[in-house]
C-alpha cells in the first residue's frame, strides 16, 4: 500500500512540524542530574528558602560623565577664571595650575591629578594664599562629583527602581546594589525609621553615607557594587532558576526597563556571571550546531548524488535522515523537552546513522534491478535478505544502547533514548517510506526497464553536484572569513558551478555540454 504509507508519512511529518514549532532551547547543567539525585533536591530547597543560588552581574557604566575629558577641562578652566578674577593678586599661582593642567592626564584623572597637586600646595602654603588653594580644593570636589555618577541621588534611585523591576519578574530572588548601601546607612543614621530607608536628596548626602560606610568593620563590600571612581556601578542578581532561557528572560526585562524609562544619565549596560556565560555558550552551540548539521546534510546530499549517480536517486537517499531528524525534533517539541547541549550534539548523531541503511538498501535494490530489469521482482528480492540483515542490524544497535538509560546522568540517558530513535525511525523509513516512493514513482526512478544501468551521470547531475559543491564550500568559507568568505562564495558559484558541469559528467557528453555552456555565455 505505497499511497497509504506516503499519506501516513506526510501525517506525521505535518505533526513532527508543530512540535518543532514548539521547541524551547534551554539548558540548565543542574538538570543533567535525576529529579531525586541529592544535588537536584538541594538546589530546589535552597531556591525554595533563599533568595536564589545563581548569580548574575549587571554592570552599568556611565557614557558622556566617564569619558568627558573635554568637559573635565573645560570646567578646570572655568573655575580657573573665577579664582583668576577673585583673587587677582595671585595670577602666578592661577599660571601655576594651568601649567600643570596642560601636562597632566585628562578626564577624571585630570581632576585627581589637580587636586593632588592642590593638596600639596596647600599644606606647604603660607598664610597668604592659603585661601586660594582652598577655593581651588572646593571647586575640584564640585567637578569630581560630576564625573561620579554613582554618587547622583537620581542615578541611585533609578537603579532602585531597576531592581525592584528586575523582583518583580518572578526570577530575581534580590538584586543588591550600591543604592542599598546607601539607603541602609541613611535609614541607621536617622534613627532606624522605616521611611528613612531611601536615597539621601543630594549627591554630598550620598557621598556622606558612602564615606560613613566605609568606616564600618568591613568597608571592603562597598567596592562590590561600585567601582573607587564611582564612574560604574554593579548589580548583583540573585536568580531563583538556572534555566538560561529564564535568564535571557532577565536580559530582556532590563532591556526592556531601560528603553521604556531612559536613565537620568547616558549609562551603558553590560553582563557577566556563570549564568549569563551559559546563555552566550549555549547561543553559541545553538547556531554552530545548527549550521554544522545544515552543512552536514548538504555533504551527505552530495555524496549521495555521486554515489548514486543520479539527482533523484540521491534525494530519495535522504528521505531517511530527513524524516529521522524530523521526528528527533518533532517529539522533542510536542513532549515539551528543552532543546539542549545533549540533544543538539546526539541530533548530529542522526546524519551518520539514518543514512547508512538507506545506502545499503538502495544499492541492492539497484543491483537487482540491473540483474532482473523488473521492479516488483527487485522489490521482492530486497525485502529478503537485505531487510533482515537491515531490521537485525537496528535491533541489534539499538537495544545496545538502552542500557545508557539505567546511567545516573540525565545525559546519558538521552544518548540511550535518542540513538534507539534514531536506529528504529531510519530503519523503518528505510523500510517503508523509501520502497513507497520507489513505487509510486516506479517509472523516475527506472526509466528504461530494458537496459542493465539504472541512472545515467549527465548535465542535469552535473549541475546539481557543481550547484551543491559551490554552496557547501561557500556557506563554510562565509562562516570563517564574514565578509570576505561571502566574496569567495559568489566567485565559486559563477565559476566553480560551470568547472564543475565540464569535469564531472561523462567524456563522452562533456564536448556537447561545453559547446551548449560557450552558446549560453555568448546568449548572455
Amino acid at each position: 500500500y505505497p499511497r497509504r504509507i506516503l499519506l501516513v508519512s506526510f501525517a506525521l511529518v505535518a505533526a513532527c512540524v508543530v512540535g518543532i514549532i514548539r521547541i524551547e532551547v534551554n539548558d540548565n547543567p543542574v538538570r543533567w542530574f535525576g529529579p531525586d539525585h541529592p544535588i537536584r533536591v538541594a538546589d530546589r530547597v535552597l531556591n525554595e528558602h533563599l533568595a536564589g543560588t545563581y548569580m548574575a552581574y549587571l554592570t552599568l557604566e556611565s557614557e558622556t560623565r566617564g569619558d568627558a575629558s573635554d568637559v573635565a577641562r573645560a570646567g578646570v578652566n572655568n573655575h580657573l577664571a573665577e579664582l583668576a578674577a577673585e583673587y587677582p593678586e595671585h595670577g602666578g599661582l592661577v599660571a601655576q595650575v594651568r601649567e600643570y593642567a596642560q601636562v597632566t592626564a585628562v578626564g577624571s584623572n585630570l581632576v585627581a591629578g589637580l587636586q593632588h597637586f592642590a593638596e600639596l600646595r596647600l599644606d606647604a602654603a603660607p598664610d597668604g594664599q592659603y585661601d586660594f588653594w582652598d577655593a581651588l580644593l572646593v571647586r575640584l570636589d564640585e567637578l569630581a562629583q560630576v564625573e561620579q555618577v554613582f554618587k547622583d541621588p537620581a542615578v541611585l534611585n533609578y537603579v532602585a527602581e531597576l531592581q525592584a523591576a528586575l523582583v518583580d519578574t518572578g526570577i530575581v530572588g534580590k538584586a543588591v546594589s550600591v543604592a542599598d548601601f546607601s539607603k541602609t546607612v541613611n535609614r541607621e543614621l536617622r534613627g532606624g525609621a522605616a521611611e528613612d530607608y531611601r536615597v539621601p536628596d543630594t549627591a554630598q548626602g550620598v557621598a556622606q553615607t558612602l564615606l560613613t560606610y566605609q568606616n564600618s568593620h568591613r568597608p571592603q563590600d562597598l567596592w562590590h557594587s561600585v567601582t573607587p571612581d564611582f564612574r560604574k556601578g554593579v548589580l548583583w542578581l540573585m536568580l531563583n532558576s538556572g534555566d538560561n532561557r529564564d535568564m535571557t528572560a532577565v536580559v530582556d526585562a532590563v532591556h526592556d526597563f531601560m528603553a521604556s524609562n531612559p536613565p537620568p544619565a547616558e549609562l551603558t549596560a553590560n553582563w557577566f556571571g556563570l549564568t549569563y556565560i551559559n546563555v552566550i555558550w549555549q547561543e553559541k552551540m545553538v547556531t554552530g550546531m545548527l549550521g554544522s548539521i545544515a552543512g552536514s546534510f548538504l555533504t551527505v546530499l552530495l555524496l549521495m548524488i555521486i554515489l548514486l549517480r543520479s539527482t533523484i536517486w540521491g534525494l530519495l537517499a535522504m528521505i531517511p535522515l530527513s524524516a529521522t531528524m524530523l521526528l528527533i525534533y518533532g517529539v522533542l517539541g510536542l513532549a515539551g523537552k528543552s532543546y539542549d547541549m545533549p540533544v543538539a550534539v546526539l541530533s548530529s548523531l542522526s546524519i551518520g546513522l539514518a543514512v547508512d541503511f538507506t545506502i545499503h538498501f538502495l544499492v541492492r535494490i539497484r543491483h537487482f534491478m540491473s540483474q532482473t530489469r523488473s521492479p516488483l521482482r527487485s522489490h521482492d528480492l530486497a525485502f529478503g535478505q537485505p531487510a533482515v540483515a537491515i531490521s537485525r542490524n537496528v535491533l541489534v544497535v539499538a537495544i545496545g544502547f538502552l542500557p545508557l538509560l539505567f546511567a545516573p546522568l540525565v545525559p546519558y540517558q538521552t544518548v540511550g533514548t535518542l540513538i534507539a530513535t534514531i536506529l528504529c525511525a531510519s530503519g523503518i523509513a528505510t523500510l517503508l517510506i523509501v520502497p513507497a516512493c520507489l513505487r509510486v514513482w516506479e517509472g523516475h526512478f527506472f526509466p528504461a526497464v530494458d537496459s542493465r544501468r539504472t541512472t545515467l551521470f549527465g548535465t542535469g547531475n552535473a549541475v546539481v553536484v557543481g550547484l551543491l559543491a559551490a554552496v557547501l564550500l561557500g556557506v563554510n568559507i562565509q562562516t570563517h572569513l564574514g565578509e570576505t568568505g561571502r566574496i569567495v562564495m559568489w566567485i565559486l558559484l559563477t565559476t566553480g558551478l560551470p568547472a564543475a558541469m565540464v569535469l564531472m559528467i561523462r567524456g563522452n557528453d562533456r564536448a556537447a555540454a561545453g559547446a551548449k555552456l560557450m552558446a549560453w555565455f555568448r546568449r548572455g
